[in-house]
């Protein structure tokens, strides 16, 4: 367990010296970009020791891993998001961990969350996932909604009971005009973003940028990045 602390303690200040790097090349402060942790397909104990170490801030994309490791993790200050693809079968089980489901991109899953949180007694931070290979609308590859669908899908979330509408979200696409345009994608976002403050003036969170792309993000303006396999490593067979 010390040699695995040892592990995630050096992993964690690598990126926490790109992330304060990436803020000073972009003239902002580093409090303005919140690091989420993915510990996706790790155990429960790797969570524990990443909270140890400071970490506030974690994500999962599967509730049938996410479950369990957050009720083992509940006795931690943690903030846990949601950030896969979500079924709307599913949705029940989220809503009991969940603080934030960054992966809104269809009217159902909007109802079906509102219905679960509150017979749950919640509220839900809710990030609208946005897809730049989405075409017209329709959703993208790996789940999201068209640029052209934002504005209906955020009065939907915004005037759900139980829902808050906190902001977007992205993953940079694999196809389409922003393929290996990395920072483009998220400098569209941005602008994205902007426009539905316009409307929705407290939803101000912007979810961008991964291991391999997180400075892109912080320089496009990003507050919340997703890192995984540059804190926790790279697991054998597992995308």
């Amino acid at each position: 367990m010390t040699d695995r602390k040892d592990e995630l303690a050096a992993n964690l200040a690598r990126v926490e010296e790109r992330i304060a790097a990436a803020c000073a090349a972009a003239g902002r402060g580093r409090d303005e970009v919140t690091l989420i942790v993915v510990t996706k397909t790790y155990p429960a104990d790797d969570v524990r020791i990443l909270s140890g170490l400071g970490v506030r801030h974690v994500a999962e994309n599967r509730d049938q891993d996410a479950a369990p490791k957050a009720a083992a993790c509940a006795d931690l200050p943690l903030t846990w998001h949601f950030v896969g693809q979500l079924q709307t079968n599913k949705v029940r089980s989220v809503v009991g961990y969940a603080d934030f489901v960054q992966s809104i991109d269809r009217s159902r899953l909007v109802a079906a969350l509102s219905k679960e949180a509150v017979r749950a007694g919640r509220e839900v931070g809710c990030l609208l996932q946005v897809a730049f290979d989405a075409g017209e609308g329709g959703r993208g590859e790996r789940g999201g909604v068209a640029p052209a669908g934002i504005a209906e899908l955020a009065e939907l979330v915004a005037r759900s009971e139980g829902l808050r509408l906190d902001g977007l979200m992205t993953v940079a696409p694999l196809t389409g005009e922003y393929a290996g345009r990395e920072q483009a994608a998220f400098e569209r976002l941005m602008d994205l973003s902007t426009d539905l403050r316009r409307t929705h003036p407290t939803a101000n969170m912007v979810s961008a940028g991964m291991s391999a792309d997180l400075e892109q993000a912080v320089a496009a303006g990003a507050t919340h990045v997703r890192v995984g396999s540059a804190v926790l490593g790279v697991r054998p067979g597992l995308g």
